[in-house]
């Protein structure tokens, strides 16, 4: 098979669907079954280029074009052009980083739904996304070949919200990173932060986790920073002025975007992982706390529980005093810090990015043949 994924997720940061994005690439090409397949990388930016490296590093060819990316997607999303095989050559599948179709003139059409949240929560979208996700990406996702997602909760919302058959969507976990030191056993340093980690945007629910910081620092106990670790968006700037303001100014710093290289450090340092989101389709940090011996405290929406299996303990992402409550339990008892972490650490082992890639490899050799039983 000849396959064209779209990297342009990875391209600039590599936050959680870049990361996905690429990680994927690299445990297919090493899958010994595809070794006949030929894998393309698609970037397009105005101003970002690829690394030179990419495609020794993955053992893929990179196809990099000079278009923005805003006016390329316009295109795409509304016009259904240009055809991916005009800009890339022919190819057998086509893979869209994201909820809507890649044009293509024969190729097979497979499409990314990490989370819905763009659907039911439009009101906290912007640009591209609200512009035309909320409106295009139900038919997308009836029309496309196959359906790649992250965990059987999103799944489970397509085939009943978007009205997707079953047997076009496929469950593709995420698998845990390489750890050059950590993930050998429980990491619960005495002094280690509360580490956030992600886009620092409204699903993310910071200001929850702000509250609760707030009533443990207020409360005069010993309390650890608060380390924010993600881009901040647009939607960030009240959280941004919070943190400058007591009681949270010296206790709370934001790092704002930390590259993969710099994550094992980042997870050294921390005590435990918070992330109260309101949805996930995933959550890939809780996987990379799991993996690292970190324990985590997260909210009980969206696939986190599916993800965590029981090895975390849950809240409502409305409640600030039961976050906080969690948050300081894991703090103050090392033997609680330490059960969660040692539960992490063998629920990580349940994702394989290898079981994932060769899932991801049987869904392509379906959608080509949903495309050719269309012609």
């Amino acid at each position: 098979m000849r396959i064209l994924v779209d990297y342009r997720p990875a391209l600039r940061e590599r936050t959680g669907v870049g990361e996905y994005v690429h990680e994927l690439v690299r445990a297919y090409t090493k899958l010994p079954e595809a070794s006949s397949d030929s894998v393309r990388l698609f970037t397009s930016s105005w101003k970002d280029r690829p690394s030179s490296e990419l495609g020794a590093d993955l053992g893929v060819e990179v196809v990099d074009r000079r278009i923005p990316v805003r006016a390329l997607n316009y295109l795409w999303h509304r016009l259904q052009w240009p055809p991916a095989e005009a800009l890339a050559g022919e190819v057998d599948v086509v893979h869209a980083s994201h909820p809507l179709r890649i044009p293509a003139r024969r190729a097979a059409q497979v499409i990314t739904i990490h989370d819905l949240f763009f659907l039911q929560n439009p009101e906290r979208t912007r640009a591209e996304i609200r512009r035309d996700y909320v409106e295009l990406a139900p038919v997308h996702a009836r029309r496309a070949d196959a359906i790649l997602t992250p965990s059987a909760y999103t799944a489970a919302q397509l085939t009943k919200s978007l009205g997707v058959a079953p047997e076009r969507v496929y469950v593709c976990p995420p698998g845990p990173p390489r750890w050059q030191r950590l993930g050998r056993e429980p990491h619960i340093p005495a002094d280690g932060y509360i580490l956030f980690l992600s886009t620092l945007e409204p699903r993310k629910n910071v200001g929850v986790l702000l509250d609760a910081y707030a009533r443990l620092a207020e409360s005069g106990r010993p309390l650890p920073r608060l380390v924010l670790a993600g881009r901040a968006t647009e939607d960030a700037a009240g959280w941004m002025e919070r943190i400058a303001r007591p009681p949270l100014a010296g206790r709370v710093e934001h790092r704002g975007y930390v590259e993969t290289s710099q994550r094992e450090a980042l997870f050294a340092g921390a005590r435990l992982l918070v992330l109260p989101s309101l949805d996930e389709g995933f959550g890939i940090p809780v996987l990379e706390a799991m993996s690292a011996g970190v324990p985590v405290v997260a909210s009980n929406r969206g696939a986190l529980p599916e993800v965590l299996g029981g090895a975390a303990p849950l809240v409502d992402p409305a409640d600030a005093d039961a976050l906080a409550a969690e948050m300081s339990r894991m703090i103050e008892d090392d033997a609680h810090a330490r059960r969660h972490a040692e539960a992490g650490l063998e629920r990580a082992t349940a994702f394989s990015w290898a079981k994932t890639a060769a899932v991801v490899r049987g869904m392509y050799r379906d959608a080509l043949e949903r495309r050719g039983a269309r012609d």
